[in-house]
């Protein structure tokens, strides 16, 4: 509506700064009216006045004109525009034009020039922007009622921080897109994620973007100089990036104006806010600072003009038209724009000769204003426009196929940022193509067709930005700690925690484990937001662990305690032995009550696992009715958790009575060979409590072999291997003893001795009828299979475990060799059964009745080289020499060693005083039971006299020799 200006009717420039409330006053003023018409500089402002204006009127009473968009109710009373779409020949009632400090704008300013010069409402007219429009708005319209408007809430500058440090609500400003990516996708790492609002997104993008920030999914938006536009957001500090941009024609600083528009945006009606810079921006000077904190910049002194009045006979006269400058000196000529060079493009291709008349130079002039949003070359875009023209110059519509294939080609919803970015600009030229009048046969359906793919794509690129910008889930936590409302997080059996889909982490006891995230800052606030979600779940957890039965509890070997299999608490090492602390493992939010109730209850369940399991030791802290030396006996027992080596107190246990005796049995006490023991404390369950209270006083829970040795107790191995690396006394506490290379349960090496003890008091040169199998004369013993079974070994690991408990071997060769003398060192004269007997008595060593011996006596038969006669087979050559053989005999050491006036003979042990050769103990026992002597019966053969007997054809040996011989074959 160009119309004379009427001063009469009201004129006002509502002007100041941002944040004054100029848009709500206006959409205000207009509803006060029957009709009305809003201009606004963008379509995103436009579609939210629009939505406002609509839930305040209803639809049908509104209409939204953009260049792209229109939407045009029957009964239409309020119309919102942009200002180049404003519909100005309609008449209303109240007119409004927003941002008018933009008719400063190289290529749209123009447009706000006319409108503030010519577009008026019958009764009110506002034109709405800063306030340094005040002195040139004066001059231009004389009469004009200026209002100025203060800001709601104050500015201030708060310094220099880096990108990462940016407090919550804030805005980065950036002037290129790849520097709004590489602002974004730092933020994303660090602090969760970051919305980006650029000029170049679709409407739609923008407006999913910016819902995504208003909402609080994400604490930070990255823009560029489109955010100082109009954009109500909550904004609380706006930090540059930049301060220089591209206008289009060249790099520039950003004017103190400028500036002032963008941070503005910081404090939202009478919230205070902040600006400052970061990045690569350099730190305001004092002036700059000066006039952003009081809105006081140089006053507007020229405005863009372009002639409104167009001459539209030929395409030369529009041409001049266009040309023509202002008579006014606060007016310049607008630099020439995309429209202009559009028209210049089509005049040079002689297309534009196709307008005879006035009509078809307007329809040449409207085909040149459809706008370039694909930024593309003036060359393509200007075909493009001479496609259109030449159809629509021709009397036709613009031909379906031609508009189908382009159309077709935008209709892709894959690729990245920049290629959906690049569909949506070349959509929104088909979208504004379908919104003219009478360019094409089916206007509703292309219109239809072009908004939807339009939308499709901006719903895409708004899905691209955020994968690459945002951490959905960080953004999940923020918005559940802000909206109690939202859903509760689930947790599953396994633990882990989703919040809205998003995995958080997972639970693990009273701990949560935060699944892995990118960057340090992020792992942190992710782990902070998390916190407050987790704290109700352990607070559950401690409620059903203080009602847990006691069969969900266990401890294991490394002094963890674990509940349903998930560790809850660690023990740690206490006053007294029987009485370690428990550690419960849980994060800052179980405290107060709820871990009061933890800590009580496992402590309770220790108590109960501990007295159970190890009642008898403990009772025998403090022994009822024993006293004297009985009672530190059984006090060092129960020190050493049940086990204790009887050397150890060999004479204590001496001037015990039997009656003091019989009162530590009742307690289960057990008088051994080696140890004094409680015998029902040797089961794997106590040994491995025992061990682990043991590891508490003494180097530690993650020592070596605490882990393996209670296994190796559960399995009922009687004897194994012993390792290097693992403490002697750790094997002693599990209830073993290390005799030699193994260690052997303490409980088989007494029903061992029970088993050596009647053989050594048995002579065969001097018993009377049977004698036991594996005796040995002058009190000896051979090993026998019941023995070696015991123990679980034989050989060169068995005889180590003698040695290891004092006995001595005498071996003799059973062949052709020179036979070994007795060991001097071994009992001269044959000890007496009795006193055995009653030597073990005196001592107190409890026998184990009711064992079953196993028959036969182990082959002690040695062979000092070669294959076994296994390997040899049958290839043995039997005139080959047998090798030599030997016979062992052990005997207990001698209290009191006497020298016989001669040398032991050691020749045929090794260093560790094992045997070389191999045992014939078989045969002699077999022998032995005929009735024969021993072979190694008659010790006063001379010294290397040969055997003068053969060897019987039947016997083990003669065997052999065949084997040999064969083997030699």
């Amino acid at each position: 509506m160009h119309a004379p200006a009427n001063q009469a009717a009201s004129l006002k420039a509502v002007l100041g700064p941002t944040n004054t409330g100029k848009t709500h006053y206006a959409i205000d003023r207009m509803l006060s009216h029957r009709t009305g018409m809003i201009g606004l500089p963008l379509r995103l402002l436009a579609r939210e006045v629009y939505q406002r204006i609509a839930a305040r009127v209803g639809e049908a009473q509104v209409a939204l004109v953009t260049g792209e968009e229109r939407i045009v109710p029957a009964n239409t009373r309020y119309w919102v525009a942009t200002v180049e779409a404003m519909p100005v020949d309609i008449p209303v009632d109240f007119l409004a034009v927003d941002e008018i400090q933009t008719a400063t704008d190289f290529d749209r300013g123009h447009v706000f020039t006319d409108r503030i010069l010519h577009a008026r409402g019958r009764f009110e007219t506002l034109l709405l922007g800063a306030a340094t429009m005040i002195p040139i708005i004066r001059e231009l319209l004389p009469g004009v009622e200026i209002i100025e408007r203060p800001r709601l809430s104050e500015l201030t500058y708060s310094g220099s921080k880096k990108i990462t440090r940016q407090p919550q609500r804030s805005a980065l400003i950036a002037f290129s897109a790849a520097e709004v990516y590489v602002i974004a996708e730092l933020l994303r790492r660090e602090r969760g994620g970051a919305a980006v609002v650029m000029g170049a997104l679709s409407p739609r993008t923008r407006n999913a973007q910016v819902e995504m920030y208003e909402n609080g999914d994400v604490d930070f938006l990255v823009a560029t100089d489109a955010i100082g536009m109009g954009l109500n957001l909550d904004v609380r500090h706006v930090a540059f990036a930049a301060d220089t941009k591209f206008d289009g024609h060249q790099h520039r600083p950003l004017t103190p104006a400028e500036m002032g528009q963008i941070a503005g945006r910081a404090g939202r009606h009478t919230t205070n806010g902040t600006f400052g810079v970061t990045g690569q921006a350099s730190s305001l000077d004092e002036d700059m600072i000066i006039q952003l904190e009081t809105h006081d910049f140089q006053p507007v002194k020229q405005l863009q003009w372009r002639n409104p009045l167009l001459d539209f006979s030929s395409p030369d006269r529009l041409r001049q038209s266009l040309d023509k400058t202002p008579d006014d000196p606060r007016l310049t000529r607008n630099p020439t724009v995309t429209d202009q060079w559009t028209l210049e493009h089509l005049i040079r291709n002689g297309a534009a000769f196709q307008a005879t008349d006035p009509t078809l130079v307007s329809l040449l002039w409207s085909c040149c204003q459809i706008p370039d949003y694909r930024d593309i070359s003036m060359a393509q875009h200007g075909d493009i426009v001479t496609r259109i023209f030449n159809d629509l110059a021709n009397g036709r519509p613009i031909a379906e196929d031609w508009i189908a294939d382009q159309v077709r080609f935008c209709d892709n919803m894959s690729g990245d940022i920049d290629t959906l970015s690049n569909r949506i600009k070349q959509i929104r030229t088909w979208t504004f193509v379908a919104n003219r009048k009478d360019w094409l046969d089916d206007p509703t359906h292309w219109r239809e067709t072009t908004r939807d793919i339009e939308n499709r794509l901006s719903d895409a690129l708004h899905d691209r930005l955020t994968q690459r910008f945002v951490d959905r889930r960080t953004s999940a936590l923020l918005r559940h700690l802000r909206d109690r409302r939202m859903a509760d997080p689930t947790i599953n059996d396994n633990g882990e925690i989703s919040l809205e889909g998003h995995l958080i982490g997972s639970i693990s006891g009273f701990r949560f484990n935060l699944a892995p995230a990118e960057g340090e800052l992020d792992a942190k606030a992710l782990r902070s937001a998390a916190a407050a979600i987790v704290a109700p779940e352990l607070r559950n957890r401690a409620a059903r662990l203080a009602a847990a039965p006691n069969d969900q509890i266990i401890l294991s070997t490394d002094g963890k305690l674990r509940w349903k299999g998930e560790v809850v608490a660690e023990l740690a090492e206490g006053d007294d032995l029987f009485a370690p602390r428990v550690i419960v493992l849980a994060d800052e939010g179980l405290t107060g009550p709820d871990l009061e109730k933890v800590q009580d209850r496992l402590q309770l369940w220790l108590r109960h696992m501990i007295n159970t399991q190890l009642e008898q030791i403990k009772a025998l802290l403090e022994p009822v009715e024993i006293e004297g030396a009985a009672r530190g006996v059984c006090f060092q027992l129960a020190e050493h958790l049940g086990i204790l080596p009887r050397q150890q107190v060999a004479n204590e246990i001496k001037g015990l009575d039997q009656d003091v005796r019989g009162k530590m049995r009742r307690l289960g006490v057990k008088f051994g060979a080696y140890h004094i023991y409680v015998p029902q404390s040797l089961k794997p369950a106590p040994r491995e409590l025992a061990l682990i209270l043991y590891a508490l006083k003494n180097g530690g829970v993650d020592q070596p072999g605490l882990t393996d040795i209670p296994h190796i107790v559960l399995s009922g191995r009687t004897s194994f291997e012993t390792d290097p690396a693992v403490a002697k006394q750790l094997y002693e506490i599990a209830g073993f003893k290390v005799a030699g290379r193994r260690a052997v349960r303490v409980d088989i090496l007494e029903r061992l001795a029970d088993i050596i003890r009647p053989l050594i008091a048995a002579d065969p040169a001097r018993a009377e009828g049977e004698v036991p199998e594996g005796a040995a004369e002058r009190n000896g013993f051979r090993v026998t299979v019941e023995m070696t079974s015991l123990l679980g070994c034989a050989g060169e690991d068995f005889n180590s475990i003698l040695q290891s408990l004092g006995y001595r071997v005498d071996r003799r060769k059973l062949d052709n060799s020179p036979a070994t003398e007795p060991d001097a060192t071994l009992p001269a004269d044959p000890v007496e059964a009795s006193d055995l007997k009653d030597a073990a008595k005196l001592d107190g060593i409890e026998t184990h009745a009711g064992t079953d011996p196993q028959s036969g006596a182990v082959e002690n038969l040695v062979k000092l080289d070669g294959p076994s006669p296994v390997e040899l087979g049958a290839t043995q050559s039997p005139e080959e020499p047998a090798e030599p053989l030997f016979d062992e005999v052990w005997f207990p050491a001698p209290r009191h060693r006497e020298n016989h006036g001669r040398k032991p003979q050691r020749g045929n042990q090794n260093a560790n005083g094992h045997a070389k050769g191999k045992h014939a103990g078989h045969k002699a026992n077999s022998e032995h039971k005929k009735g024969g002597k021993p072979p190694h019966a008659n010790r006063s053969r001379p010294e290397n006299k040969p055997r003068e007997k053969p060897i019987d054809p039947d016997s083990p040996f003669a065997a052999l020799a065949v084997l040999k011989e064969r083997a030699g074959r």
